[in-house]
């Protein structure tokens, strides 16, 4: 589950990380409001949406005055900012971050994350903040200090201390980075964060390190030890196919292909996608219909592929163990009757009861297209897209 910036931020700061001062804003007098509450004469407005990359789509501008922070306010609420990770049809800016500006003398990036390959936390942190960790991992991967915790001791203060003069900090700031590695790696672990980043992470005139931004997700298995930060969900942020999902019980993620995936067991699911990526196409999504795949969760899952105006071909890929292939069978016919397919589909079943599957499907009227291994399935759902395409 990710969160907006200004939570992210309320969050640090309830650990003791030093962040600007700020508050959020629906509307341009309230940004005005939160300017007047301030003081000074110099504020940075700031979008708040899912996303990175808002300063380079106008999402973060700089004003002189309250009057300058209510009209940009006013331009950022209501649009529909694109950036890099939003795709060409941007997201909707519901709210902003009225903040007070301050004096960079420097820029760092600091970050957490889980790192599979080493299956621990690992402390990043780079000398270059402010822009995209990603082009500098890509470009100057050198350019990026890595130290993994322990996970039976955790992050250790000497750690801290190697990336921090690593960067070539001073000493008194040195020993700031140290104490605030130190809190994120605790507000990391208690939170049960996936990722935390800091970028950038500044030096401000008086030589105090501060988090000028803040981005958190969380791992959402952990959410029920955290109701706190479960009620930060914001949900118009969100996919409604995926949130629809998860009331189902379904595990569903959009993507921009054209092949509908549906799959039981995330292994499977990604040799699917695999496969079919393999054969010159591109998934529309993962959905994992899990062991339970009963009629009403089939057709569910169907409803769902089919709300994605890209999907040209389902594919739907079921090892049948807990629950056997004639009834899996059962129930994508079920399903593909009440749902009024519009689109080619493509079933594989394999495992138990699976003679049985096949025959219900080939004794049925609807049009359905079958294949007795996932290599031949992936490839009749390539060339029913590509039929269409012609």
């Amino acid at each position: 589950m990710n969160v907006h910036e200004y939570q992210a931020k309320d969050i640090l700061q309830s650990f003791g990380v030093p962040v600007p001062r700020g508050d959020v804003a629906s509307t341009a007098d309230e940004a005005a409001d939160v300017a007047r509450a301030l003081g000074g004469d110099k504020f940075v407005v700031k979008a708040q949406i899912h996303a990175g990359g808002r300063g380079k789509g106008g999402g973060v501008k700089l004003a002189d005055s309250i009057d300058e922070v209510r009209d940009i306010a006013g331009q950022m609420i209501g649009m529909d900012l694109v950036t890099h990770q939003t795709g060409p049809e941007g997201k909707r800016v519901e709210k902003v971050l009225v903040a007070e500006a301050v004096d960079i003398h420097q820029e760092l990036y600091l970050g957490l994350v889980v790192d599979r390959a080493s299956s621990a936390v690992t402390l990043m942190a780079s000398a270059e903040g402010g822009v995209e960790i990603e082009t500098i991992a890509a470009e100057r991967p050198e350019a990026i200090l890595k130290e993994a915790a322990d996970p039976a001791v955790g992050l250790l203060p000497f750690q801290a201390n190697r990336v921090a003069y690593g960067l070539g900090l001073e000493t008194a700031v040195a020993r700031q980075f140290v104490s605030m590695a130190m809190k994120l790696y605790k507000t990391f672990t208690e939170s049960d964060a996936a990722l935390m980043e800091i970028n950038p992470l500044a030096v401000v005139g008086d030589g105090v390190l501060v988090a000028l931004d803040a981005k958190m997700n969380f791992d959402d298995n952990a959410l029920y030890r955290h109701k706190d930060i479960a009620e930060l969900r914001d949900p118009t942020e969100e996919d409604p196919r995926e949130l629809e999902a998860k009331e189902h019980e379904l595990s569903y993620v959009s993507l921009d292909g054209t092949i509908g995936c549906m799959v039981n067991g995330a292994g499977l699911a990604m040799s699917t996608m695999d496969i079919i990526k393999h054969y010159g196409a591109e998934p529309a999504n993962f959905l994992d219909v899990g062991g339970r795949a009963t009629a009403e969760r089939v057709t569910v899952a169907f409803k769902l592929i089919l709300s994605d105006p890209n999907v040209k071909a389902i594919l739907v890929n079921i090892f049948g163990g807990i629950v056997a292939c004639d009834l899996i069978a059962e129930g994508v016919l079920a399903a593909v009757e009440e749902v009024q397919l519009s689109v080619p589909l493509v079933v594989r079943l394999e495992g138990t009861n699976v003679q049985r599957g096949r025959q219900l499907l080939a004794e049925s009227d609807l049009d359905i297209i079958t294949a007795e291994d996932l290599d031949e399935a992936a490839q009749k759902a390539v060339a029913a897209v590509s039929a269409q395409a012609r």
